[in-house]
């Protein structure tokens, strides 16, 4: 048996996973996220390099397109794909036969912003949300949505669906969390009285709502996934219990395939830095309990990414029945290359993610162990001195030619 074969049948990472009718190859996935390289709101020739290298280097599935717009009335400054125009599918159609020649799936998440969005950006549009409560981190104050937009952006988001459908992708996944959806799931940014807001009931009828738009234009067979928050942390927003409650009515609604599992909350620069993406100050794997937790809870597939940095917590994630797959989003820009070091034994060669956050910098999705993938830097003859080396020590040696 080689050892390849070895790693395989020896380490819970390494076993497939059946999704609906997807069979991935190993439980570690990269999730959504905004890396910066769009053009012109498309995944165009770098977007998808990018992705693919994650993809030669033996991931099961990649997820883009963070925050994907579904509507002309969902943008900010960041830096969006565009799943609003049927002028992206062909680029997904590039995407997919990029990404699938390597045996990975590919999946984008689509979102509407709500009140988070920037009436500054693109065509100017207001900000819409259930009720309208300004935002403390974008600071937009939305307009509360009438049946008009209600209806408008239930299918926009059909829409978004069928183009991903159309472009080969393997599946999506919403995202409840801070989102237009999620902002009609708390309370706290939900203070209508018709049927879309009071109980908790009727502030899941939006999402449900949603989902089966979703369902109309791309049929049972698409995989559909929800990035939802397990906890707010209670107070005006949503608790543990609280969340339990709306993750069952959305898996009893068969609409939805998996959860993506996130925790706390999105609408301050606090809450990004420390709950949504922490960095080298906050402890290893920081919600993989309460996300854990949740797990047990519910039948449908768990995923989760925050700071899941090395190969150690993420086999504990997948032997202990914490996750079903584990995301190792950043981790995967320090060394894209996570997967095929497993499977050849080399575990001990992966470069680590330091939670350094520069990969979240104007000049993302560079990091400090990948010294030479900066945008602009050419190799240059000559010696080299390397003074108070760190992380990217052993690879600039490398790439200079010294053992």
């Amino acid at each position: 048996m080689s050892k390849t074969e070895l790693a395989t049948d020896a380490d819970p990472l390494l076993q497939p996973f059946r999704l609906k009718h997807l069979t991935l190859k190993n439980r570690i996935m990269s999730t959504s996220h905004l890396c910066g390289l769009h053009e012109e709101g498309f995944p165009q020739a770098r977007y998808q390099a990018y992705h693919e290298e994650k993809a030669r280097g033996g991931l099961g599935l990649t997820m883009f397109g963070g925050s994907s717009s579904v509507s002309a009335d969902s943008l900010w400054a960041g830096g969006q794909i565009n799943v609003a125009t049927d002028d992206v599918i062909p680029f997904f159609e590039q995407f997919s036969s990029r990404i699938h020649r390597h045996g990975c799936a590919l999946m984008c998440q689509i979102s509407h912003l709500g009140r988070r969005a920037e009436s500054y950006a693109g065509d100017w549009l207001p900000a819409i949300a259930p009720s309208p409560i300004r935002e403390t981190l974008h600071r937009s104050i939305p307009k509360a949505m009438d049946r008009h937009d209600i209806e408008r952006v239930i299918k926009a988001y059909g829409s978004a669906a069928r183009r991903c459908l159309e472009g080969g992708l393997d599946g999506i996944e919403t995202l409840a969390s801070g989102h237009l959806i999620g902002q009609f799931l708390s309370a706290r940014t939900n203070r209508r009285t018709d049927e879309f807001g009071g109980s908790l009931e009727n502030r899941c009828r939006f999402g449900l709502l949603v989902h089966e738009e979703i369902r109309r234009q791309v049929g049972d067979a698409f995989v559909v996934g929800l990035r939802f928050v397990v906890d707010e942390k209670g107070g005006e927003d949503l608790s543990f219990e609280e969340c339990l409650k709306i993750a069952s009515q959305f898996e009893a609604s068969g609409l939805i395939d998996f959860f993506n599992g996130i925790y706390g909350t999105m609408d301050t620069e606090m809450a990004l830095a420390v709950d949504n993406m922490p960095g080298m100050a906050s402890p290893i794997a920081p919600w993989l309990a309460q996300v854990g937790e949740f797990k047990q809870h519910v039948d449908l597939p768990v995923f989760h990414a925050a700071r899941i940095t090395d190969i150690a917590t993420a086999r504990y994630a997948i032997s202990e029945n914490l996750l079903d797959l584990v995301a190792m989003t950043r981790a995967h820009i320090a060394d894209p290359q996570i997967v095929n070091k497993l499977l050849a034994g080399h575990e001990e060669r992966i470069r680590p993610c330091v939670g350094a956050t520069h990969c979240m910098s104007a000049n993302r999705p560079t990091c400090p162990a990948q010294p030479g993938k900066r945008s602009g830097t050419a190799a240059a003859a000559g010696h080299r001195a390397v003074r108070q080396a760190g992380p990217a020590y052993r690879d600039c040696r490398g790439r200079s030619g010294r053992t």
